[in-house]
């Protein structure tokens, strides 16, 4: 007896097989995008609630240089005064702890006038995400004259370069109550001095330095 072949499958049938696999793709993709969005919220909830509870601490590396967007920030700041007719110099960055205490003790038992009044620890500077900066004559000659137009466009060149320095992300110590460090830019990324002293640090790829 001849045995009979299976009936053909219909014309239709692989094309009614293609949504639904593609259907089940967007379904997966939609699913995975999901979970990696509520891993990257955890992620932020949970370095939050860490960083607010005071007594918990994170070992981390010395630090020994500018953060790399800190130090990208300062190259685009040089850059960008330039085109102004403005030559600043970068007087300071990275300053260890050590060296923070020493400048803490000008003006109090060193020879000098005061131009800190924190200790090592208690500066951004501390943690590379600060720079200070002054103004340069033709000659080369380092100042620090807040009313100096060298460019001769009728602006303070300072008040010209603080200006750029903000648009770029960094903040600056003339705005400070109290105390006012004019040489000083600074970016935090939304960091407390006393989070830092506990070892929370902004990651590398930082990109946006908090107002």
């Amino acid at each position: 007896m001849q045995q009979s072949s299976p009936p053909p499958l219909p014309p239709h049938w692989p094309q009614q097989r293609i949504p639904r696999r593609r259907k089940q793709l967007r379904n997966w993709i939609i699913f995975l995008f999901i979970l990696m969005l509520a891993a990257s919220i955890y992620r932020s909830w949970s370095d939050r609630v860490e960083r607010s509870i005071p007594f918990i601490t994170k070992e981390a590396p010395p630090i020994t240089e500018l953060h790399p967007y800190v130090l990208l920030k300062k190259e685009e700041l040089i850059a960008e005064a330039a085109e102004l007719g403005i030559r600043i110099l970068i007087t300071d960055g990275h300053r260890s702890h050590e060296d923070q205490d020493a400048l803490y003790e000008q003006g109090r038992t060193t020879k000098g006038p005061i131009v800190t009044h924190v200790k090592g620890g208690g500066s951004y500077h501390n943690y590379g995400l600060a720079i200070d900066f002054a103004l340069l004559t033709p000659k080369g000659k380092a100042i620090w004259d807040l009313e100096y137009d060298g460019n001769r466009n009728g602006k303070p060149d300072w008040m010209e370069v603080v200006a750029i320095a903000k648009d770029l992300g960094f903040s600056w110590g003339g705005d400070w109550e109290g105390f006012k460090d004019y040489p000083h830019l600074q970016m935090d990324f939304g960091f407390s001095i006393a989070e830092l002293r506990r070892g929370f640090r902004p990651p590398d790829d930082s990109t946006m330095a908090a107002e």
